[in-house]
């Protein structure tokens, strides 16, 4: 008998993976309820779900997974204490969240050009998303630290004080969202914290948008000799402060994390958790797995900045998610909410940049070095 599989629509590729093993039901994630899992026997949701008693009391769900690295929508101690498996997808979405910030980084004025020249980049948080961002700056020679209370003493490779990131050229908060003492992150980024960073930084969050007090970041941002500012996340979403919105140098949909790879990746990871825990026959990966992307270099001047740029544009594009943004903010102020998870819903098949090959040119010295710092292939 096939069991009973709940999952958020915005998980791809389960069909593929559990079809044979399963009836799946495809769900909303932010209008679950209920009834809708009480006879399930597994639950997968992304960060949009609240998992907790109010969802799952009564219901007959064994197992539950979020196609996600964060876990602050799980009532993971109510999960345990009900003997129901939990699993999440840490580090599958780690290098998209890279390179957005990579992009964030290419695409606001000479950043890019001035952490070349020595400019230091500061991570808050230092996860799978944090040290996969410092072993992308590592191998592209550029200058960081990271700061991580909750890591143990010696885990940081280039350990530094919330000071030092926040003195940084680059502030970079990849910070589970956390109310735990005694170093909880909810409103790390307060309204002193903000007023300490100069004009001439970049702030950049993408990990949850209640890290940064919103209404701090547009009094802060307000002011003449405002920072520049890259929101990937807000608080109250799917709601956000479209004055804020109007303020920041980027906006996005909390889509930082939505590449195609990632999301196949995070489903494949859920698709084996699900299966071992159960012990069923194990799901066939090939079956979700995003083909391989060929990529071009063009022929003109370059340095290092341009090669970056030219090779990361070809994937993605800060701005055009940006403006998908900016567009619904125009055409439907009022109901921006539901415009929010429209863009998260409908999102293109968006390709990661590592792990593509690079066809035609055999490309020498730096640029050669470059490509192999973001992970990409020469044919």
């Amino acid at each position: 008998m096939k069991l009973k599989l709940v999952a958020d629509e915005n998980i791809p590729g389960i069909e593929d993976l559990l079809g044979p093993v399963a009836h799946i039901t495809r769900v909303a994630g932010r209008d679950l309820q209920a009834e809708a899992v009480r006879d399930a026997d597994a639950l997968f949701v992304r960060s949009v779900t609240q998992v907790d008693a109010g969802l799952l009391e009564g219901s007959r769900v064994r197992f539950v997974g979020t196609a996600t690295a964060g876990t602050d929508h799980i009532d993971k101690v109510w999960l345990r204490q009900q003997q129901i498996a939990f699993h999440s997808c840490a580090g599958s979405n780690a290098n998209a969240v890279v390179e957005y910030v990579l992009a964030a980084i290419a695409e606001t004025g000479d950043t890019l050009e001035r952490l070349f020249a020595g400019a230091r980049v500061g991570i808050v948080g230092y996860g799978h998303v944090g040290r996969s961002l410092a072993a992308r700056l590592d191998a592209l020679a550029i200058e960081w630290c990271a700061y991580d209370p909750w890591m143990d003493k010696g885990a940081i490779a280039r350990p530094g004080t919330l000071a030092d990131v926040n003195a940084s050229d680059v502030i970079c908060i990849h910070a589970e969202l956390t109310r735990r003492e005694p170093w909880p992150s909810h409103h790390l980024y307060d309204a002193a914290a903000l007023d300490a960073i100069r004009s001439s930084q970049l702030l950049i969050n993408a990990s949850r948008g209640p890290v940064v007090d919103n209404a701090a970041l547009k009094q802060r941002l307000s002011a003449a000799n405002a920072p520049v500012a890259v929101l990937d996340v807000w608080e109250q979403e799917p709601q956000l402060d479209l004055e804020l919105l109007e303020l920041v140098r980027f906006g996005s949909a909390h889509i930082a994390g939505y590449s195609i790879d990632g999301k196949l990746r995070a489903s494949r990871m859920l698709a084996e958790a699900l299966t071992g825990s159960l012990g069923l026959k194990p799901p066939v990966v090939g079956s979700a797995t995003a083909p391989q992307l060929e990529l071009g270099l063009g022929t003109g001047p370059a340095d290092r900045a341009a090669v970056v740029r030219g090779l990361l544009g070809q994937v993605y594009r800060l701005a055009e998610d940006d403006q998908l943004l900016r567009s619904k903010a125009n055409d439907v102020p009022e109901c921006i909410g539901t415009a929010f998870d429209e863009l998260r819903r409908g999102y293109r098949q968006r390709r990661e940049l590592a792990g593509a090959v690079l066809v035609g040119l055999r490309p020498q010295g730096f640029v050669r070095d470059i490509a192999a710092a973001l992970g990409v292939l020469c044919a």
